[in-house]
């Protein structure tokens, strides 16, 4: 790219954005904000489609489900909701953490979804019946970021204990601990392949791991 242009400056929220997500197909775009709303966005034309309102506190991140139908967002009060993204509605409201909510994601088959939050778990949910099917503990401080692997066998979590955990997400088991930065790891990503992934931290480094 030699030369980047604004396209579109979308305009809706009160308050500060804290998340945005593609839909996937590339035609939406969705933004949670601290005005307590969640936005979905027309990406060409720019214009509001909806408001997913009803919400008790800041959104903290929103995430679609890989067949587009669905939205997940999280919030500080400490639950993850579920959205109908064509009509708004909200559908579930998953209860399980004890504080505040900080990143939600989609499993690649759209069953399941991962949630990290301030009490340093990592639940994983069952998306249907909106079960608790696992609570993953082996952070000592809060869970910033969750990101499944493209096959959906494994789980990964950042934290403000500066260190990676790579889940098994059948058994829920803690597989690897990965040790490279010296402050909060903010965020966590997967290759597309599956053999990498890489981690952002407040330490200012970005770390690019080989996962065997």
């Amino acid at each position: 790219v030699s030369r980047e242009k604004c396209i579109q400056t979308l305009k809706g929220h009160s308050d500060l954005v804290r998340s945005v997500s593609w839909s996937p197909d590339g035609k939406y775009l969705a933004s949670g904000s601290d005005d307590k709303t969640v936005i979905i966005w027309d990406a060409n034309s720019g214009q509001r489609l909806r408001s997913l309102e009803g919400l008790s506190d800041f959104v903290e991140s929103v995430c679609w489900s890989h067949d587009g139908k669905y939205l997940a967002s999280n919030a500080e009060d400490g639950t993850v909701i579920i959205w109908d993204a064509n009509s708004g509605q909200r559908i579930k409201t998953l209860e399980g953490h004890s504080d505040f909510v900080l990143s939600v994601c989609w499993s690649p088959d759209g069953k399941y979804l991962a949630s990290g939050a301030w009490d340093s778990n990592v639940i994983i949910w069952d998306a249907k019946s909106g079960q608790i099917l696992k609570t993953l503990k082996g952070h000592s401080h809060e869970v910033y970021s969750v990101c499944w692997s493209p096959d959906g066998r494994y789980l990964a979590s950042g934290s403000a204990d500066e260190i990676i955990v790579i889940w098994d997400a059948k058994s829920g088991l803690c597989i690897k601990t990965l040790h490279g930065h010296s402050k909060n790891v903010t965020s966590v990503s997967w290759s597309r392949d599956g053999k990498y992934l890489a981690s952002g931290s407040e330490d200012k480094t970005i770390i690019i791991w080989e996962l065997n």
